[in-house]
């Protein structure tokens, strides 16, 4: 496993934070691949002094009030999705310990179970959390129109936000040209998993186009070696939306980035004939007899931290490769009962490697798609202003990335400071031709995180049959107006 170059003291926040502002004259290599540097505001008058003694160390006016202990001894509850009991938990609540170190808030954060259920029904209860990860610009826009969030645009440096964010993200987490979301976290969902040693035991090397991947697969089956794809669906609430992340990298491969736009804005019909082409390739890796362990039914019954268990059986590979994002080494084998990935068996980068989802139509190049997680504000006090302006610094993200697992939406978080996959991830993306946001996050939440994710359900369950129908029945129900 590659050396992890960047550590913090979780103490040292304050120090990090005025370090940031004396850099301000210097610069680093970004994740965007460019010589950038972060800005830091003037100090205005009435500034405060952090508790590293510099005067406006961020150019964040509560979080600055905060690091001189204006608002110590007040409380902040955040909520998130990530599992209670997994490495990602552990991971968020070291990421929040510096702003509890340095401001002497309490930050009370909840890891919540069908987490998409549980938040609407605080929010429908009218007891809804300071701040909530959401995965969704269409839920948060949805939540933004009932009134229920506060509008950032009013108190936010959005002009710093947008110096400090890539891939658009200032843009997706506003409604109508008022900041409602703030980006943390982001997952690039186009590279594919596959066991190392075995690759090479075997004579297999990554496939660098479609046809080279498809013609793998049959190698694997003609080999008599199991089944080339590891995939599987079932996600408590959430069932489906792995299907729909394969639909929408197969769309960007094969139809311009106007197109994938048009289809999450409904400005062409859901089952538009380049979406039922995605289907048609997508189902060329689904339904194909032997390509898919377990076929149909592993596919819908099993846990998506489970898809890949065959791959790590005793026996040898039992599937072959998996398409999921970097988050999915935490789940492989028995990584699953360690919360330090240090101590995983199945280490990413030495038993385990991704390549690139290969391009189809050398036209549309070398697209990524990807997801993030932002982070919205239900309840308007300063110390939770402060809470959210910390999670906009890329000192924010320094613990996770410490641990593993973690690509910042912020891209002056320095390249070197990542740790395998990370690290290569941030620079595919900088290279990338285009950069496809999860699409069905981006429609509305009846749709995307509804009817599309069971729609998919519904297909895999008919083994493929009834394409049109099933894509019809996702195009009916798109909200009117």
């Amino acid at each position: 496993m590659k050396k992890r170059k960047w550590s913090i003291a979780l103490v040292a926040l304050a120090m990090l934070l005025a370090a940031c502002a004396e850099s301000s004259g210097g610069s680093t290599t970004t994740a965007g691949g460019t010589e950038g540097s972060t800005t830091t505001a003037a100090p205005s008058e009435g500034s405060t002094t952090t508790a590293a003694g510099s005067v406006g160390a961020t150019p964040y006016e509560n979080l600055n009030a905060a690091m001189a202990g204006d608002y110590a001894g007040t409380t902040v509850e955040i909520v998130a999705q990530w599992a209670p009991d997994g490495a990602e938990a552990e991971s968020f609540d070291a990421a929040l310990q510096p702003f509890r170190d340095a401001t002497g808030i309490d930050v009370q954060w909840n890891p919540t179970v069908e987490y998409e259920t549980a938040l609407q029904v605080r929010v429908d209860g009218g007891n809804p959390p300071d701040l909530a990860q959401i995965a969704q610009p269409g839920k948060m826009a949805q939540y933004a129109a009932a009134g229920s969030l506060v509008n950032l645009s009013d108190w936010f440096n959005v002009d710093q936000l947008t110096q400090d964010l890539c891939c658009g993200f200032v843009d997706m987490g506003s409604v109508d040209g008022s900041l409602y979301g703030v980006f943390w976290k982001t997952d690039v969902k186009s590279i594919v998993w596959y066991p190392i040693q075995a690759f090479a035991d075997n004579g297999y090397e990554p496939p660098t186009t479609w046809d080279e991947m498809i013609a793998l697969s049959d190698q694997i089956v003609a080999d008599g070696n199991g089944s080339p794809w590891c995939i599987s669906i079932e996600s408590e609430a959430a069932d489906g939306w792995v299907a729909t992340d394969w639909m929408e990298d197969i769309l960007l491969r094969t139809a311009p980035l106007e197109t994938y736009t048009a289809w999450y804005n409904h400005d062409i019909a859901f089952n538009d004939p380049a979406v039922l082409h995605a289907a048609e390739l997508m189902h060329q890796i689904w339904f194909t007899e032997g390509y898919a362990y377990g076929g149909s039914d592993y596919i819908n019954a099993t846990f998506i931290g489970n898809t890949q268990d065959p791959m790590f059986d005793a026996a040898g590979p039992q599937c072959w490769m998996q398409k999921q994002a970097a988050w999915i080494p935490g789940f492989w084998g028995e990584n699953k009962d360690f919360t330090d990935p240090a101590e995983w068996p199945n280490q990413p980068g030495e038993d385990v490697g991704f390549f690139y989802f290969p391009p189809i139509d050398e036209a549309y190049g070398n697209p990524v798609l990807g997801g993030a997680d932002m982070f919205v504000m239900f309840n308007d006090r300063p110390e939770v202003r402060a809470l959210l302006e910390y999670l906009a610094t890329p000192e924010s993200a320094a613990p996770w990335i410490e641990r593993g697992g973690f690509l910042a939406a912020n891209k002056n978080v320095p390249v070197e400071s990542y740790t395998y996959p990370n690290d290569e991830l941030a620079t595919m993306t900088a290279n990338a031709t285009s950069f496809g946001f999860d699409a069905s996050d981006l429609m509305p939440a009846d749709v995307g995180a509804g009817t599309f994710w069971s729609g998919m359900v519904d297909w895999v369950a008919a083994n493929g049959e009834g394409t049109e129908a099933v894509f019809q029945g996702i195009e009916d129900s798109w909200p009117a107006g």
